[in-house]
C-alpha cells in the first residue's frame, strides 16, 4: 500500500474514531449527568429553551467527550499513518475543532464553558496524542 494512500486511511479512521466516541460520550452523558427536569437532550430546541437551568456539572461530560475525542481519534490516525503522524494527528484536532466552532453558534452555552472548550479540548489533546504515538516523528 503506498505512504499516501496509508495516510489517507489514517486520516478517514483517525475522524471516525473522533466523532464517534465524542458522540457515544456525550449521548451517554445524559445518563451519568441528567439534564434539567422536562429538558430533552437529544432535542437542539429544548436544550436551547432550557439552556439557562444548566449548570456547570452539564458541561463536563461534553467538555470530556470532547478532549478525549480528540486525543483518541489523533492518536489512532498517528499510529496508522505511514508519515507526517503528527501533521495527521494534528488535522484530525482541527477538523473536530471546526466542529466544536460550529458547535458554538448551533448550541447555546456559557461563555467559559465555550472558551475552555476551545481552548484546550481540541487541538491540545491531538499535539499531545501525537507526542505519545510518534515523539520522535518531525513532520
Amino acid at each position: 500500500m503506498s505512504p499516501g494512500l496509508k495516510n489517507a486511511i489514517a486520516i478517514v479512521v483517525g475522524l471516525a474514531v473522533c466523532m464517534g466516541l465524542n458522540g457515544a460520550l456525550v449521548g451517554a452523558g445524559s445518563s451519568l449527568i441528567p439534564p434539567p427536569e422536562g429538558v430533552d437532550p437529544n432535542n437542539l430546541d429544548s436544550i436551547k429553551a432550557n439552556i439557562h437551568r444548566y449548570g456547570p456539572q452539564h458541561f463536563v461530560v461534553p467538555l470530556v467527550a470532547h478532549a478525549a475525542g480528540s486525543f483518541v481519534g489523533a492518536w489512532i490516525a498517528a499510529i496508522l499513518a505511514a508519515s507526517r503522524k503528527r501533521r495527521i494527528a494534528m488535522m484530525i484536532g482541527i477538523v473536530h475543532l471546526i466542529g466544536g466552532i460550529v458547535a458554538t453558534y448551533m448550541i447555546p452555552a456559557p461563555v467559559w464553558f465555550i472558551s475552555a472548550d476551545l481552548l484546550f479540548a481540541y487541538l491540545p489533546m491531538a499535539h499531545l496524542a501525537a507526542r505519545v504515538a510518534a515523539p520522535s516523528d518531525d513532520s
